[in-house]
């Protein structure tokens, strides 16, 4: 299907911008139903996985529940490390669908289903044809961009939303080198708009770094009338409107709020390793590389394209959108490379960008490029088929048991990769290279979700809901529930209820000391508490309980899982 279609685009390049052909309109929308039912076909099936799954499924359960819409809170206690967007988009998620691991991650799937569309979209607007189809094809079979797509985190909307606010501000600048002001604006101000939304997603970086990336092009090519076609005042007005609001009403309801998510959450973890996230200098190129395997061969000439010198290259004379992307995507990764605090998702913003520029290159359909793609994905699939029996010696930190349950999955999808990558390479070789391109990007995504659907097999491991299931016949309303020395995020969301923490603080410290109250400081006083209570349940880590059994504490086992036993009072 995508080869027909991008075969369709090579005739009809010089019509790109008169609209789609009927037939390949039709197969287009006929490719994105496909995409979209195997995209969110998988959402349901895997448990939340600690911590970040869980923590995201709890918050917007909890703002249901209390109907306060405000201030988020886990586990009870205030919690001020990330603004409020996702947590709506959530909680009317379960208020329409019910809750669920699949309306937990529905806002996550739908902005990455939406970014390889944009993507596209944006592709065809401001490139061609063939870049567009080519862009979606990189970006929906990137193995980084599909896993970060159906894992509940707030990166993949904050994403969506920066790559819309740049895309918009390029269509702008297109405008206004055509001279169309009515478009200029209506392009500026949903860049205004979309930054909004992606501060309310996760905070200053939305507007900091395309601010940043901005400033850095106009110095670069002295461009400065692009200072006066921002739309600053009605821009200005739609930002505040749309973010303004929550920020101002949560600072009133909550003071300690401001220094809190301004000053402690943006400074002090980029300047400092106060959250325990370190990294050298060089930890997002691995990230990065998984991220466009196997399309090394194109990302490579788009990153030496800027130095040729055909006729094809040279600048333009408007507005150059190649190099404003290419200044986004080192901006992002700098910035991110020289903080104190790092997680692999922090460089998601800059994939669909780097879809728009390395599709270009991926739309020359280069044979020899191919190939190499072809032997990239080869090598990738052998190698976890090579990898699976030496894992199985000692499972990975996984217990025996699961990674055997989990091997058939992962063969599975090392097998599926490794008969399209040599189908694709022989379809390469015979020139027929378009069709080798799809196939390689439909084998990467159809072997991706087997993969991750495969995980669910170690859900006992790294989700709380098998230990939930056991203790759902205990969990009446009104008995005290305890987590000592530990907090599993995903357990109080499939409990539907909240924990007393005993002897933990984790990143709850903050709201804790707000609340030192709904808070068992030790182990020592949890015992008196216990001890008090004519019914209670409490679920700890293995070795905790064996301490407390040998103290003489009266338990009596209702669950467990590899890693935590649950308790009550006899």
């Amino acid at each position: 299907m995508f080869s027909y279609i991008l075969r369709r685009s090579t005739k009809n390049d010089s019509l790109h911008r008169k609209g789609m052909f009927s037939s390949t309109r039709t197969l287009a929308i006929l490719a994105a139903v496909c995409f979209a039912v195997i995209w969110f076909g998988n959402l349901q099936y895997r448990d939340l996985f600690q911590t970040d799954e869980g923590r995201y499924a709890e918050i917007p359960r909890e703002m249901l529940a209390s109907g306060d819409w405000v201030t988020p809170r886990l586990d009870g206690f205030k919690y001020f490390e990330k603004p409020v967007l996702q947590y709506w988009t959530t909680a009317i998620a379960y208020r329409l669908f019910g809750e669920s691991n699949w309306t937990s991650r529905l806002w996550t799937a739908l902005t990455g289903f939406l970014g390889v569309l944009m993507a596209a979209w944006v592709g065809f607007r401001l490139f061609d044809r063939r870049t567009a189809w080519c862009a979606a094809l990189l970006l929906g079979s990137s193995l980084y961009y599909v896993i970060m797509g159906h894992f509940n985190t707030l990166d993949m909307a904050v994403s969506f939303f920066m790559g819309l606010s740049v895309f918009a501000f390029l269509l702008a600048m297109q405008a206004a080198d055509a001279d169309n002001t009515p478009a200029r604006r209506g392009w500026m101000y949903l860049a205004w708009a979309a930054a909004a939304l992606a501060m309310l997603s996760k905070g200053l970086e939305a507007v900091v770094l395309p601010g940043l990336a901005f400033v850095i092009y106009t110095l670069l090519t002295r461009d400065w009338k692009r200072w006066q076609q921002l739309h600053w005042y009605g821009g200005l007005l739609i930002f505040l409107v749309i973010a303004a609001p929550w920020f101002v009403l949560v600072s009133l309801r909550n003071p300690e709020f401001p220094y809190y998510f301004f000053i402690y959450e943006h400074f002090y973890r980029f300047l400092t390793p106060v959250a325990h996230r370190p990294g050298s200098w060089w930890y997002f190129i691995p990230i990065l590389l998984l991220g466009l395997l196997p399309w090394w061969p194109q990302f490579a000439r788009s990153v030496l394209r800027p130095l040729r010198r055909t006729q094809a290259d040279q600048p333009p004379a408007g507005f150059n959108h190649a190099l404003f992307l290419w200044i986004w995507c080192v901006v992002v990764f700098v910035f991110f490379s020289f903080s104190d605090s790092k997680l692999a998702s922090y460089i998601l913003p800059i994939f669909p960008a780097l879809a728009l520029l390395v599709g270009r290159e991926l739309a020359q359909r280069r044979r020899g490029d191919a190939l190499i793609s072809a032997i990239l994905c080869m090598l990738l699939a052998i190698l976890g088929l090579w990898l699976a029996p030496l894992i199985q010696r000692d499972g990975g930190g996984v217990s025996l048991e699961l990674y055997q349950a989990f091997l058939p999955w992962l063969v599975v999808s090392c097998a599926l990769l490794l008969v399209v990558a040599i189908t694709a390479f022989f379809l390469a070789y015979f020139r027929a290279v378009s069709v080798a391109l799809a196939l390689i990007g439909a084998g990467l995504f159809l072997a991706t979700q087997v993969l991750t659907s495969g995980a669910q097999v170690l859900s006992p491991v790294y989700s709380g809901h098998s230990l939930a299931r056991q203790i759902s016949v205990y969990n009446k309303p009104g008995i005290p529930f305890y987590s000592i020395d530990d907090y599993q995020q995903s357990l109080p969301f499939y409990l539907k209820r909240t924990l007393t923490l005993v002897a933990y603080q984790g990143e709850l410290g903050f709201g804790i000391r707000l609340d030192p109250q709904k808070w068992i400081p030790d182990v020592d006083s949890f015992i008196k508490r216990w001890q008090s209570d004519p019914q209670a349940l409490a679920v700890m880590p293995t070795a905790t309980y064996q301490l407390l059994e040998k103290q003489g504490v009266p338990m009596q086992i209702i669950a467990r899982d590899p890693e935590r036993i649950a308790v009550r009072k006899p």
